[in-house]
């Protein structure tokens, strides 16, 4: 009973996660943007659940100081600080951070954005808030960019419980091996055309809509494993690739939406995408792997507790899904 115990706790936990949180990157961005030979533009974005302290602030390189007004604005779930910058010379192999981050907070997209250069993308931590820009001799550049990116994918997935909730729900619901491969692949080429057309800027869809439905898709499969007859197989049993295709089609504007909320770096845009996306597999191949040796263990130890941990799990993950579903259209 240990192991059924620890599956609906982990159902549980994820369903704790509210709406706002649920396809929203966490993490805050720090941004600066090189207008002339001695000006910036600032751009400090603090999520309003991300953790951050209430006295949290950039962190200038030594030979920068904040000139003009400081522009405060609310948008979506955080508060948005902009500001212009003068540095007196460059300001390569000098300091950023964040002062007073607070040890609950969640991690720090920085990104530099000099004229004429490739931009610089760095990731600063509770546990380390000051990172130093690279020299002028260094160019990690692309390489920065690519690794930022792949990181914040798998953090996106781990940490978006909506998405996470709809793979552990495909897992439980094919059961076998090969065909759980067959459905994870088909709902990551969905996802992954999906967003990158949005990102793009090819078409798109009101994030509000499309929260509602993806809450709707995990109901919907939460139902369907419930309903699932060897006898009489379904169309997510017959098909689940199908199933999850089309699913995945509509994950991707979620996908789009949370990767919107930090931006992408002018100049590696295309990069930057194929990292986050591979982040994001990376993230859903190791839900995949947890899932399924959580249920070859039930197997193994437990052999009898197997249908019934998987419909208590089921039951958890629906009832969160249809909280998420009401909510998320009272929300629209």
């Amino acid at each position: 009973m240990v192991l059924l115990r620890s599956l609906v706790c982990l159902v549980l936990l994820l369903g704790a996660a509210t709406t706002a949180s649920a396809d929203t990157l966490r993490p805050g961005y720090l941004a600066l943007t090189q207008t002339s030979a001695d000006h910036w533009q600032m751009v400090w974005r603090v999520p309003i659940r991300g953790g951050i302290g209430p006295h949290a602030r950039p962190i200038l390189p030594d030979n920068c100081a904040i000139s003009g007004p400081v522009h405060r604005t609310r948008e979506a779930e955080a508060v948005v600080v902009r500001a212009d910058v003068a540095c007196r010379g460059a300001i390569a192999g000098g300091r950023v951070g964040i002062a007073d981050l607070g040890s609950n907070s969640a991690d720090i997209l920085v990104r530099i954005a000099p004229l004429g250069q490739a931009t610089e993308a760095l990731r600063i931590t509770p546990a380390h808030p000051v990172t130093h820009l690279p020299g002028a001799a260094e160019n990690p550049g692309r390489l920065a960019v690519a690794a930022t990116y792949f990181r914040i994918g798998i953090d996106h997935i781990l940490e978006g419980y909506d998405h996470l909730l709809f793979v552990i729900s495909l897992v439980l619901l094919v059961a076998n091996g090969w065909a759980v491969v067959r459905a994870v692949t088909a709902f990551t080429i969905a996802h992954s055309l999906t967003l990158a057309g949005v990102t793009m800027g090819l078409f798109g869809l009101p994030q509000a809509p499309v929260e509602a439905v993806i809450a709707l898709s995990i109901l919907f499969l939460a139902v369907e494993i419930i309903k699932h007859d060897p006898a009489a197989p379904r169309l997510s049993q017959r098909l689940p690739w199908a199933v999850a295709f089309a699913f995945g089609l509509l994950h991707g504007f979620g996908f789009a939406g949370a990767l919107r909320e930090v931006g992408l770096p002018q100049g590696d845009v295309p990069l930057a995408l194929v990292a986050f996306n591979l982040g994001v597999e990376a993230g859903q191949i190791a839900v995949v792997a947890a899932t399924l040796t959580l249920l070859w263990l039930l197997r193994r130890l437990r052999p009898n507790a197997v249908t019934l941990s998987v419909r208590t799990a089921t039951y958890a993950i629906g009832i969160t899904a249809a909280y998420w579903l009401i909510e998320r259209m009272l929300m629209a």
